[in-house]
């Protein structure tokens, strides 16, 4: 799971996660965490994804259509999404179960969009 702040349990309080305890779970806290785990332990086998990791997300639509992705200097569960696309290109497979938990609905569109659309186009 990659949030910057939100435990397991806390994002199964409003979400359907997987039923898996929370100890089975690899929460990460940032861009550079989560590619580091996937860099040390391959691909999972469901992710969940928050879109804004830092203060400097919040608040970025939620009241409008657009996010300013180019202004920001730490990356986002968007950037997440495109990357766990790139390692899934890489071996040739579909991008893993998933779901995005985050509150920023213009962000959990961007990244739903963005794995859906890579999983339409790979065999």
């Amino acid at each position: 799971m990659l949030d910057d702040i939100r435990s397991m349990s806390d994002v199964r309080k409003y979400t359907k996660l997987p039923d898996v305890p929370n100890e089975h779970w690899i929460v990460v806290r940032s861009y550079n965490e989560l590619v580091d785990t996937i860099n040390k332990l391959g691909l999972p086998t469901f992710v969940s994804l928050d879109h804004d990791l830092s203060y400097c997300h919040y608040g970025h639509g939620l009241n409008n259509d657009q996010i300013p992705y180019d202004s920001y200097t730490e990356k986002t569960g968007y950037d997440a999404a495109m990357f766990l696309c790139n390692e899934c290109m890489k071996l040739e497979v579909k991008h893993p179960d998933f779901m995005v938990h985050s509150m920023n609905p213009v962000g959990k569109l961007n990244i739903e969009s963005y794995i859906n659309q890579y999983n339409k186009f790979t065999k």
